[in-house]
């Protein structure tokens, strides 16, 4: 179990990343059932204060790794809950079969980590699907950015407009699919597609994200159905197979999952 480190070191960087990893922990343990990020009780290691002004937070296969910001976009990456889910939900990831990082496989995995980010923020602060901001990355951004956070769930494309980082590039449908060689094939920004999928399926769902809507998302992960390299289509199939499973052809559940991916303009 993690319990609180507020104030056990009086460093912010420490003591957030410290309950950032128990947050993270407790969702994945408390409504799935799965014991740390391998399913077999990993121990959950971070270091901070990696680099000088070092932009960024990762998971490099073993740990988690946090770096402080320059301090004039970015302020340091253990501020935000749901970017540490989301570092260490590609873990979850790796340790479930994987999915190749380029092009829609690698757009899967960056949206897995957002929806797993926003849930681990969701589930500590208890909130519904409709009290949620639905951001990833909220409060990293210094005063001097125009922005509200690094991506929006909710309204791809709309979480920042600034005149140093330009315009959040997300694509809501597959209608604005962005085709582009760099960024492994976009996948941080085609990832805008699944992300609005999982939202509308919470949304039309009511309540909490982390019940029918997470049950479904982590059983396509974790299933063993999902290949490395699949599509939004097969990914979007998947899902709908999951729900058929969970609650039954033809249920809310299943519709809204249907509906989801139909709103975003991915074939199933």
């Amino acid at each position: 179990m993690f319990p609180s480190a507020a104030g056990s070191t009086r460093r912010p960087a420490a003591d957030e990343a410290y309950d950032g990893l128990g947050d993270t922990h407790r969702l994945y343990a408390e409504a799935f059932g799965r014991d740390s990020i391998d399913g077999n009780g990993l121990p959950l290691d971070a270091t901070v204060h990696y680099g000088e002004r070092y932009d960024n937070a990762f998971w490099d296969g073993q740990q988690m790794v946090f770096g402080d910001g320059d301090g004039q976009i970015f302020q340091r990456f253990t501020r935000s809950l749901s970017v540490i889910g989301h570092e260490l939900t590609h873990g979850v990831t790796q340790y479930s079969g994987g999915l190749v990082y380029r092009n829609h496989a690698g757009a899967l995995n960056e949206s897995l980590s957002d929806v797993f980010g926003a849930l681990v923020e969701q589930y500590a602060k208890q909130q519904s699907s409709t009290e949620a901001s639905w951001l990833i990355g909220a409060g990293l951004f210094t005063d001097q950015v125009q922005g509200a956070a690094l991506r929006s769930m909710k309204a791809p494309g709309t979480a920042y407009d600034d005149d140093v980082l330009g315009k959040d590039p997300q694509p809501d449908s597959m209608d604005s699919y962005v085709h582009t060689s760099a960024d492994n094939g976009g996948v941080h920004i085609n990832s805008g597609i699944p992300n609005r999928a999982f939202c509308l399926v919470a949304l039309a769902l009511g309540g909490n994200a982390w019940d029918a809507p997470a049950r479904i998302w982590y059983e396509t992960l974790t299933g063993g159905s999902l290949k490395p390299n699949a599509t939004f289509g097969a990914f979007a199939r998947a899902t709908a197979a999951s729900a058929g499973e969970l609650f039954g052809d033809g249920s809310a559940e299943h519709d809204a999952v249907r509906s989801a991916w139909e709103t975003v303009k991915v074939k199933l």
